[in-house]
């Protein structure tokens, strides 16, 4: 399957030497046809010399390197920046850890006609997350509670495995982000849901990292709850501050997930 649109595929990395070959190489023999951009945060590692090993081997792949670890949610507003500069209309985003299956890409790309985003939701079938210790699934199901219960987004919000078609998204409409942790995801989606930007969800397992460390820390979690709150005020006292004129008004945007949530 080889896509039809100019898409890119951006990697995020800090410490992931064990995988981040691997990785490119699955994808790659997906044979879609796809560019690739690996954002590296000086990882100790050697992660960075790696993937400038494959920029060199392959004239699709790009990389950007930072001086050091400047969150998650920075690398992927830097990540979107990129591809708008650079012309993309479809941006697929995951995680270099294994726990998103490149395998599934495919998927994703095969609803890229009809939505603005498509994202992977681990709320959608049983035993989803396999291998996953107790504390992880805590933070996981307890941030999928908060934005559901403060929000009223019926999303799985708090992943990073998504498609956006960035011909269809105004660029700008990602100023009005101001996350740079993993709460960047929950902003990001409710930004682009409140704004009228059609979402389709697809079921995905994510089994526990195979290889190094998970890099989600309680104080993540718990920075992530504050700009929860954060949002919700902005929503609350400043509407206009969450809100993008392009995008058309929706009004009952939790019919239409549920719409869609029974097409899969």
């Amino acid at each position: 399957m080889r896509t039809q649109r100019r898409t890119l595929i951006f990697i995020p990395t800090y410490n992931e030497a064990e995988n981040v070959q691997a990785l490119y190489r699955q994808i790659e023999r997906l044979g879609l046809g796809c560019d690739f951009l690996f954002l590296d945060d000086n990882s100790p590692d050697g992660t960075g010399e790696i993937i400038d090993r494959l920029a060199d081997e392959n004239p699709r792949v790009h990389t950007m390197h930072r001086e050091g670890k400047l969150g998650i949610g920075s690398a992927h507003a830097d990540g979107i920046h990129w591809a708008y500069a650079q012309g993309y209309q479809v941006l697929v985003t995951l995680d270099c850890d294994f726990t998103h299956s490149p395998d599934r890409i495919p998927d994703f790309l095969g609803y890229a006609s009809d939505f603005h985003v498509v994202i992977g939701s681990r709320f959608m079938q049983e035993d989803s997350l396999p291998g996953w210790n107790a504390f992880r699934k805590i933070l996981t199901y307890g941030g999928h509670f908060m934005t559901n219960l403060l929000l009223r987004m019926p999303l799985d919000a708090t992943g990073a495995f998504r498609l956006y078609r960035l011909d269809r998204i105004p660029e700008d409409i990602f100023g009005l982000i101001a996350s740079r942790g993993y709460s960047f995801f929950f902003e990001s989606l409710y930004v682009l849901w409140l704004n009228g930007a059609v979402v389709k969800e697809i079921p995905i397992s994510l089994p526990a990292r195979t290889q190094g460390n998970s890099k989600m820390q309680i104080g993540d979690a718990c920075q992530s709850f504050f700009l929860l709150l954060k949002v919700l005020r902005r929503r609350i006292v400043e509407p206009k501050s969450l809100h993008y004129s392009v995008f058309p008004p929706v009004t009952d945007r939790e019919e239409m997930t549920s719409l869609q949530r029974n097409e899969s």
